[in-house]
């Protein structure tokens, strides 16, 4: 995206960077696009911990609430919305923030990444091949076509596999060519913050919060959602606390079991941002928690402004 450098705050669930986030964008006078792939979904608030109504009319947010639960929502759709947002912002004179923990949906807006679309009649074609064939056949034909996806893709991972063929049917190009560009970091697209914690002391947070929902409510949104038809999208999402209450409401799961799942879950997530974050070479971390809210927005306004 031509024109300054995006500046964006990220980090793992739980580490407070979606409060630094705000004050940062009051003392710049931005708006926050949130790079977030829960917070897309209407009806989602407690369990997502999706910025209160208060704290969005403080800042103006972007990217919230703009699809149903069960709605298919692509990273592909967010990028087209999340460019058109930071070009809406920036025309208005104002500045975006990037703020959030989902690592793909960070790049999708900053490098502008391409996402290849899908075709269902050419996947369940080599569906059918795999099954006739076997994945090593399958693999062997990939490895004529693209032999560096193949490279890349263990014979035994069928539906990699599937996808790599499915994408040079698609487009005409190889499936590695579209991989190039996430190697790719390139300086001035960004300007990117990141705020860590302790893990011991992320784990407490996280256990805190799951508690902390419940008290809010989440039962309760969780059964609304459920009301609405949800259900089985639920419980069969990745939608972490959603999937776990929406069971035990069911009968499936104990409130304990629920809030264990749930707790083990989201820390399982915080590890897996860290791992995707910490690969980009853009991003200065700052210790959260350390010495106060007040001190880590001070330290996050001046690196962002250069």
């Amino acid at each position: 995206m031509p024109g300054a450098p995006l500046l964006a705050i990220v980090g793992p669930t739980a580490s407070g960077k979606t409060e630094a986030a705000i004050a940062v964008a009051e003392a710049f006078g931005a708006e926050i696009v949130s790079v977030d792939s829960m917070l897309l979904y209407r009806g989602m608030d407690v369990g997502t911990a999706k910025p209160t109504a208060e704290e969005r009319a403080r800042v103006p947010h972007h990217l919230i609430d703009v699809a149903d639960p069960s709605e298919p929502f692509s990273v592909a759709r967010y990028q087209r919305l999340a460019l058109a947002a930071v070009t809406d912002v920036r025309e208005r004179g104002s500045r975006a923030l990037l703020a959030g923990g989902s690592g793909l949906y960070f790049r999708a807006v900053v490098d502008e990444l391409e996402f290849p679309g899908t075709d269902p009649s050419t996947r369940a074609a080599l569906e059918g091949e795999a099954a006739a064939v076997g994945a090593e056949a399958l693999h062997a034909r990939l490895a004529e076509l693209d032999p560096v996806a193949a490279g890349r893709i263990r014979p035994e991972n069928v539906r990699r596999t599937i996808r790599a063929l499915e994408v040079a049917t698609v487009t005409g190009r190889p499936f590695s060519s579209f991989a190039e560009a996430w190697g790719r970091f390139e300086p001035e697209r960004v300007r990117a913050a990141g705020v860590e914690i302790q893990r011991a002391v992320l784990a407490e947070r996280i256990e805190r919060r799951v508690r902390d929902m419940l008290e809010r409510g989440l039962l309760d949104e969780v059964a609304a959602l459920v009301r609405r038809g949800f259900g089985a999208w639920l419980t069969a999402s990745q939608a972490i606390g959603y999937a776990e209450f929406a069971r035990h409401l069911a009968g499936e799961m104990t409130l304990a079991e629920a809030v264990g799942s749930t707790v083990k879950r989201t820390k399982e997530l915080a590890r897996r941002q860290m791992v995707w974050f910490r690969r980009d070479p853009r991003i200065r971390w700052f210790p959260g928690g350390a010495d106060g809210a007040g001190a880590l927005v001070d330290r996050l306004v001046g690196y962002l402004d250069g």
